[in-house]
C-alpha cells in the first residue's frame, strides 16, 4: 500500500474584500506552520486593523489538519469562524490561517448574512492563493562509527534525504528528515550495515 506524503498548502498571503449594506469585509489568507506563529499573526492583524468591530478567523495546522481552531470574536455563534473553517476545508488546505476582518456598516445582517460574507470573503481570498504541496518528512537519528561513514552516506544520497545536522568523530551522529514514503527503505537499507543505530529525533 502506497503512503501519502504530500498535502496541500499556500506559498503566500493573498487577500479579498466584500461588501454587504454598508459592512466592509476584507479577508487575508496566509501559511503558518504552527500555533504560535498563527497567535503572532493574529496580534500584528489585530494592531494593524485596531479600528475594526471584529477579526474573526480559523486556522488549520499539520500534515493532518488536527490541530485546528474557529473564532467568532463576538458574531453570533457559528456565523463567522465556521464558514471559515469550512472554506478551508473544502480546498483541502493546511498549515494555514484566515482572517477576516469586519467594519460594521450600521446596519445588521442577520445570521445568513452573516454566513454568506464570512464565507465568500474567506472563500475569495482562498481563491486568489497559490496552493502547493508540500512533503511530510521522518526525522531520524544515525549513530555509527567512523568506518562506515562512507557507507552511511552513499544510502543517504538517495533522493528524499536531507541532512540537518552531522557530528563527525570516533562516534558520528546524524540527523536526517526522510520523506515519510521513503522511510521504511531507508531504515531496511541502513539496518543492513554493522553498527548502526537508527532512532527517533526528539527535539
Amino acid at each position: 500500500m502506497e503512503i501519502s506524503d504530500t498535502y496541500l498548502s499556500i506559498s503566500g498571503e493573498s487577500r479579498s474584500t466584500f461588501r454587504d449594506k454598508a459592512s466592509r469585509f476584507i479577508g487575508l489568507a496566509m501559511p503558518v506552520e504552527s500555533e504560535e506563529e498563527a497567535k503572532l499573526k493574529l496580534e500584528a492583524i489585530r494592531k494593524e486593523y485596531y479600528d475594526a468591530n471584529h477579526h474573526c478567523y480559523a486556522y488549520r495546522i499539520g500534515s493532518t489538519g488536527d490541530v485546528y481552531r474557529v473564532n467568532d470574536d463576538g458574531e453570533p455563534s457559528g456565523t463567522a469562524g465556521r464558514p471559515i473553517h469550512g472554506q478551508i476545508l473544502s480546498k483541502g488546505l493546511s498549515d494555514i490561517l484566515v482572517v477576516v476582518i469586519r467594519y460594521f456598516g450600521g446596519t445588521k445582517l442577520g445570521v445568513p448574512g452573516l454566513i454568506h460574507a464570512y464565507k465568500t470573503t474567506s472563500a475569495e481570498a482562498l481563491s486568489q492563493a497559490r496552493i502547493i504541496q508540500k512533503t511530510i518528512t521522518e526525522k531520524m537519528v544515525i549513530l555509527f562509527e567512523y568506518p562506515r561513514m562512507n557507507e552511511v552516506m552513499r544510502i543517504l544520497k538517495d533522493d528524499g534525504v536531507s541532512i540537518l545536522s552531522q557530528q563527525f568523530d570516533e562516534s558520528c551522529r546524524i540527523v536526517v528528515a526522510v520523506r515519510k514514503s521513503k522511510s521504511g527503505e531507508i531504515k531496511q537499507r541502513l539496518s543492513l550495515l554493522m553498527n548502526i543505530s537508527i532512532c527517533e529525533y526528539i527535539s
